[in-house]
């Protein structure tokens, strides 16, 4: 038996190959089984080549497979395109309709079902997704009645005369493929699993579950690619807790409605991409200037334009830091994980009322779309803390307005929300005193700045960086941010076999950066990788900005795929001996 495998299928985009994949998974996360997804998707509805990949294992995963056990075709093109993934002895499962072949020299055994004549007979081709998941379901010896309940949760809607066409499907496709192999497949029969209850979402879904749970109650903004999910999620469950979603005209409407919700004192959230981002950047210095709270997720893809809207990058990391025009606090979290997707989230709400500034959570398209698992969340470790909103103000003799932008030692001023008896105050874009009066005194102006900025120096968040360092002097430090974590995790298990010490920190905060945490780890460790999917090195120019050091080697990749574990260990074995320091994957791979 084995502890892990991996699976995936393939076809046109539109011809079922993400409900295949989704059920699947889903019927895999019922027995408990620990799964890690990875989409190949094109920008288009219809057409075009997709798949999806699960790894499948009975221990935590954080990391795509570098091979493939199983794949699943729906045409020859599936084939070609990821046959060179399967390991030896894999198998491919193919619609006989189209006559496949695998390539020459390929180990794989391939068994031909009729999937589209079989869900003919049953009525219609659109059935063909369940007898190949009946197929690759009965190859690895699983229990079907596990899979059929979760046929019966996905097409329980359609009444019962669907949920049966498809669960007969199943079966079918199980049966023929168990006839053609001689019965499952021994050396694919995975070990059971521990039959905990694990969550299984998107990292989109957790941002969203996060901001439900840390009280915000509007969200405005506008469809993209791939941050659409979030907002897909709210317009579903926020209305249940009097809240609602508002589908803007585009970003720009999206971020300004978002502050003003704020400043009324409702907690609001928006959600874009890179080129909704940089519509937003002016609107992101109103909130820096009016010291307006404003919650903003960016769902890094490809760019710069129209780009890879569906492929992985991590390329805005300076348009978030330096993208808004003159000189603004605000807050750069970057999580690294489903869990942290919630928990950042909750923690982003509480870091933008607490010190009055814009917070942006940095995903990147892997952790926003790339389904996992995740242990059951804990609700008691939500607090909500709205920051110094003052209730009660007494009211001033001489008539003077209340001081909303008063100079404090902290830099943080009370806010009085709309309709505080005592509370009227300006409030304006250009530079103003501490009632909110327009005011172009130097004197003032660098109070003001004085008072913005020195916010960031009293910012405390928790957990900037994770670090992983059983070494006190370590032949490697491995850096990464995002959904790079356990690729990186998987690389230093193969690297530790070899006797390289090898430490690991993932970057949690981008802004304002966390010398202190970061610089230690740097100056004790021989040799540095920055690794990150983009082509410039933003996070090592971000790290040598902060911290310096001649060390640092940057490892980047920006063909629009995610990091392998074998490509991260195979290019820190070239840093251990000298090789480049700025190592770019993505051309060698061309």
């Amino acid at each position: 038996m084995i502890s892990q495998l991996s699976w995936k299928i393939g076809g046109q985009q539109g011809e079922g190959v993400e409900s295949t994949d989704r059920i699947f998974s889903t019927a895999l996360n019922r027995l408990g089984y620990y799964l890690y997804g990875y989409r190949h998707f094109s920008s288009r509805i219809k057409g075009g080549h997709t798949n999806n990949k699960i790894r499948i294992s009975t221990s935590p995963i954080r990391a795509i497979s570098d091979d493939l056990d199983i794949l699943v075709a729906f045409d020859q093109e599936s084939i070609d395109f990821n046959a060179h993934e399967l390991r030896d002895g894999g198998v491919v499962v193919a619609d006989a309709k189209f006559n496949p072949t695998v390539p020459e020299g390929t180990t794989a055994k391939l068994f031909a079902v009729p999937i589209t004549a079989i869900a003919e007979e049953l009525g219609t081709s659109l059935m063909k997704n369940m007898v190949a998941s009946g197929a690759s379901w009965a190859l690895l010896g699983l229990p079907l009645e596990v899979f059929n309940k979760a046929v019966e949760e996905e097409f329980g809607r359609k009444g019962p005369a669907i949920v049966e066409k498809n669960i007969e499907a199943v079966r079918r496709g199980a049966e023929y493929v168990l006839e053609l192999a001689g019965g499952p497949l021994e050396e694919f029969k995975l070990e059971p699993a521990d039959g905990k209850q694990k969550l299984f979402m998107i990292g989109n879904d957790a941002i969203a579950l996060g901001a439900l749970a840390a009280g915000c109650r509007i969200m405005s903004a506008y469809p993209i690619t791939p941050a659409s999910e979030i907002m897909e999620y709210l317009i579903k469950k926020l209305p249940k807790f009097g809240g609602t979603v508002v589908q803007t005209e585009d970003e720009i409407a999206a971020i300004t409605m978002a502050i003003g919700s704020n400043y009324a004192g409702v907690r609001t959230m928006t959600a874009s991409a890179g080129p909704g981002l940089s519509l937003m950047m002016e609107a992101i210095g109103l909130a820096g200037m009016t010291e307006t709270p404003v919650v903003i997720v960016d769902t890094q893809r490809g760019g710069p334009s129209t780009g890879l809207p569906t492929k992985q990058e991590q390329s805005d990391i300076h348009a978030l830091i330096y993208g808004t025009h003159g000189e603004i606090p605000k807050i750069v979290l970057s999580p690294s994980s489903i869990e942290e997707c919630f928990y950042d989230t909750v923690q982003a709400f509480n870091l933008a009322e607490k010190y009055q500034v814009p917070v942006i959570i940095a995903t990147d398209l892997q952790l926003s779309l790339g389904k996992q698992s995740c242990e059951m969340l804990d609700y008691s470790k939500i607090v909500i803390d709205r920051g110094d909103i003052v209730t009660e103000i007494p009211a001033r003799e001489d008539g003077s307005l209340f001081k909303r932008y008063e100079l404090t030692e902290s830099g943080v001023s009370s806010r009085s929300l709309p309709g505080t008896k005592n509370g009227i105050h300006h409030v304006t874009g250009v530079e103003h005193d501490e009632t909110g009066r327009p005011s172009e005194s130097p004197v003032n102006r660098i109070k003001m700045m004085d008072k913005r900025l020195g916010k960031l120096d009293n910012i405390e968040v928790e957990n900037p960086v994770h670090v992983q360092a059983p070494y006190e002097d370590p032949d490697l430090l491995i850096i990464g941010m995002g959904s790079t974590g356990g690729t990186i995790d998987q690389a230093r298990t193969h690297l530790e076999a070899e006797g390289v010490k090898t430490n690991h920190m993932t970057v949690r905060l981008l802004h304002p950066f966390p010398v202190k945490e970061v610089l230690p780890q740097i100056k004790k460790a021989k040799k540095v990788v920055v690794l990150e999917n983009n082509a410039t090195g933003q996070l090592a120019s971000l790290i040598k900005l902060n911290v310096g050091h001649e060390k640092i080697n940057s490892v980047l990749k920006y063909d629009g795929n995610p990091f392998l574990p074998s490509e991260v260990y195979a290019e820190s074995k070239k840093v251990l001996s000298d090789g480049p320091s700025a190592q770019k994957l993505s051309e060698e791979l061309v």
